[in-house]
């Protein structure tokens, strides 16, 4: 039994490399690599040339509005004054981030069922579609078992956020994305998240310090009526983001390091905390339970296994948070495509390997 699953092991790492190196196109022929699918407003020279565009999720009607954010330096963390102020959001430093496109709404139901459910391959079965070389790619991206209940506990799908899934399946969405699309998709930074939040600003809210213009920007435990709603239903922040406060908290790729703004010196590019364990990972804008000072720009949390609290399962599942329902994401696409290399060391690292209960199958 060991053996059978030590070869699925292998199997599975070097399918996922096969995979990474398909839709990088780094390291194989240029013939060999899918063909983007066309969006014309998708292809940008320079960050000059960035537009935003819609990304279809092929096969369905579902598509991923996405929005230019230019790259540009801030002030990460929050002063000393600020209500609410955390240490962990401390020292204020300087940070330069590179352009990247980000999703103007978090992932609906919609969107992410396309792969969850498999909604892409059925309804190619059902209307006899032959598959692209792109969809060949991404039918073999690992997805989720079926959850044990209703993951939206019975708050609403459509588009409402997508909710309760751990960070590795946020990044396994990411990775069936990129495939599907043959553009390369993964979560936002800590740093890329709270830069596209504030929006140019340094005050608490994207929209100022007074906390009482939540209800005009945000969802949270005040309004919402124990339950969160359709992404876009309240204003959007300066660069024509919603949700970034509130309805629910958004996956970022980072580990969760209460200090580690503390150690940064001078100005830092692109910073990322490689996740090196599975607890605790970051989560960033606050959700509908929560309230205001944990949806201002500058708040940090950090995930934990009290968040599988009531799942059932044993061993319990890699994919479902069951006591997360105020934790969603939304995607980014970075304007500099990394390398095959860069994204092995850095943007795609995530250990511990994460272990499928029903396969005994290591997943990254």
């Amino acid at each position: 039994m060991l053996e059978v699953i030590f070869l699925r092991t292998r199997l599975r790492v070097l399918y996922s490399i096969t995979v990474l190196l398909l839709v990088s196109g780094s390291l194989l022929a240029q013939d060999a690599v899918p063909e983007p699918l066309p969006v014309p407003e998708a292809i940008a020279a320079d960050a000059a040339g960035m537009k935003e565009y819609s990304e279809p999720l092929e096969h369905t009607s579902f598509r991923i509005e996405m929005v230019p954010i230019p790259g540009g330096q801030f002030r990460m963390g929050s002063v000393a004054s600020e209500e609410g102020r955390k240490d962990d959001e401390g020292p204020v430093h300087e940070v330069q981030i590179s352009p990247f496109w980000m999703s103007k709404f978090e992932i609906t139901w919609n969107q992410y069922e396309v792969w969850g459910d498999r909604i892409d391959s059925r309804r190619r079965a059902a209307y006899n579609r032959k598959s692209t070389p792109r969809d060949k790619v991404a039918d073999a991206v690992t997805r989720p078992t079926p959850p044990y209940t209703d993951m939206s506990f019975g708050m609403g799908r459509e588009r409402n956020p997508a909710i309760c899934m751990t960070q590795h399946a946020a990044r396994m969405y990411c990775e069936w994305l990129s495939a599907k699309t043959g553009r390369y998709y993964r979560l936002p930074t800590e740093a890329e998240w709270e830069y596209a939040c504030r929006a140019g600003t340094d005050t608490a809210y994207s929209f100022g310090n007074d906390p009482a213009m939540l209800d005009e920007y945000a969802w949270h435990d005040g309004n919402s009526d124990g339950h969160y709603h359709p992404v876009g239903s309240k204003k959007p922040n300066p660069w024509g983001l919603y949700d970034m406060h509130g309805n629910v908290a958004e996956w970022v790729l980072d580990q969760y390091v209460p200090g580690n703004y503390a150690s940064r010196e001078g100005k830092v590019v692109n910073p990322l905390e490689i996740p090196l364990m599975e607890y605790p990972r970051t989560v960033r804008g606050g959700g509908w339970d929560d309230t205001p000072e944990f949806l201002r720009s500058a708040f940090r949390e950090g995930s934990a296994l009290e968040w599988k609290e009531q799942d059932p399962q044993v061993p319990q599942s890699i994919w479902y948070f069951t006591d997360a329902l105020g934790v969603g994401f939304r995607v980014v696409r970075p304007l500099e495509v990394p390398s095959a290399e860069e994204r092995i060391e850095k943007w795609d690292k995530s250990e511990p390997p994460q272990l499928d209960p029903e396969e005994g199958v290591e997943l990254e």
